[in-house]
C-alpha cells in the first residue's frame, strides 16, 4: 500500500495548529491574570468603590461653591529693643553733664583736621566754659585751705588771689596745648579714643597719649603740643606768681604735675564711653 505524502501547505497548517494548542493555555493564563475582567455594568451600581464614599461627602452640593481661603492672621512684628551697651566707644560733649569732653573723639572716628578757628574755639570752651570756674574755685580752696601759698595771705582777698592765678594756669596750658604749639606743628589736639583691648592694653594707650598724637595726616607724631605746651604754661608762670616760686625747680615740678594731670584726664575719656554704657546706660 502506497503512502501519500500530504501537500506541503497542509502540513504547515497542521503543524502551526499543534504548536498553538500547546502553546495558548498559559498565554490566555498569563493575559488572565493580567487583567482581570471588569465589573458588569449592574455590579458597578449595585456596589460603592473604595473611597468613592469620602470623595462624595469632600465634594460640594451642586450650586455651593467653596469658601474663599481664609487669610492667615498677621504676625505681629518683633519688638526690636536696643542693647545701650552695645554703644560702647561713643564719646559724649561732657563727663556726667559736668566735665567738658570736647576734645575726645569717638572709636574709629575719621575727622578732618581742624581749622586755627576750631582749635581757638576748642581753647575758649575748655577754658570758659562753667565747669571751669567750678573746678578752679575747688582747686583753689584746696590750696587756700592748705597755706599753699603764704604770701597771698588769708582771707576773701587771698582765696582771691589762689582763684585767678589757678585760673591763669588753666587758660595758659589750654592755650598752648590746643592751639599755640599743635597749630604751627600741624598736630591734631584731639584724644582719639582707643576702645578695643584690654584694660591694660587701653592702659597704656592712653597715657602713651601724652607722647605721641596725630598729626594732620592722621599719623603718629611727637606730642610736641602736650610737652612743649604744658613747658611754655609752666614757664609763662614764673612771670606772676612769687619770686620764690619761680625757680627751674618749682617750675619743672609744675610742668610735670600738670602733665600728669593730662594723662589722667586721658585715662578718663578713654573708659568714660565704657562706664557711661555699663553703669548709666548712656543716660549721660
Amino acid at each position: 500500500m502506497d503512502l501519500k505524502i500530504a501537500p506541503l501547505p497542509l502540513t504547515v497548517t497542521l503543524l502551526g495548529l499543534v504548536v498553538f494548542c500547546w502553546c495558548s493555555p498559559p498565554a490566555i493564563a498569563q493575559s488572565i491574570a493580567v487583567n482581570p475582567p471588569s465589573a458588569s455594568v449592574s455590579e458597578a451600581g449595585q456596589g460603592t468603590a473604595p473611597g468613592s464614599e469620602s470623595l462624595s461627602s469632600a465634594a460640594p452640593a451642586s450650586g455651593e461653591l467653596p469658601d474663599a481661603p481664609q487669610a492667615a492672621p498677621a504676625q505681629p512684628a518683633a519688638q526690636t529693643t536696643t542693647d545701650p551697651t552695645l554703644d560702647t566707644g561713643q564719646q559724649t560733649k561732657r563727663i556726667l553733664f559736668i566735665i567738658p569732653n570736647f576734645r575726645a573723639a569717638s572709636v574709629d572716628a575719621k575727622l578732618p583736621p581742624m581749622t586755627a578757628k576750631e582749635e581757638i574755639k576748642l581753647v575758649f570752651s575748655d577754658s570758659f566754659d562753667y565747669s571751669s570756674f567750678i573746678y578752679v574755685g575747688i582747686t583753689a580752696g584746696i590750696s587756700f585751705g592748705e597755706n599753699s601759698y603764704p604770701e597771698f595771705h588769708q582771707g576773701a582777698a587771698g582765696y582771691g588771689r589762689y582763684y585767678w592765678h589757678l585760673f591763669a594756669d588753666a587758660v595758659s596750658e589750654n592755650a598752648f596745648t590746643e592751639f599755640l604749639v599743635p597749630y604751627p606743628t600741624h598736630e591734631d589736639p584731639r584724644y582719639y579714643t582707643l576702645g578695643r583691648g584690654g584694660f591694660a592694653k587701653r592702659m597704656v594707650y592712653s597715657t602713651s597719649r601724652l607722647l605721641i598724637c596725630r598729626d594732620n595726616n592722621a599719623k603718629n607724631t611727637v606730642n610736641l603740643a602736650e610737652i612743649v605746651g604744658a613747658g611754655a604754661a609752666a614757664g609763662l608762670s614764673s612771670t606772676y606768681y612769687p619770686s620764690a616760686y619761680t625757680t627751674w625747680t618749682k617750675t619743672g615740678q609744675k610742668w610735670i604735675t600738670q602733665i600728669g594731670i593730662d594723662g589722667l584726664g586721658n585715662i578718663t575719656k578713654e573708659f568714660w564711653p565704657d562706664i557711661n554704657a555699663h553703669v548709666f546706660n548712656n543716660k549721660f
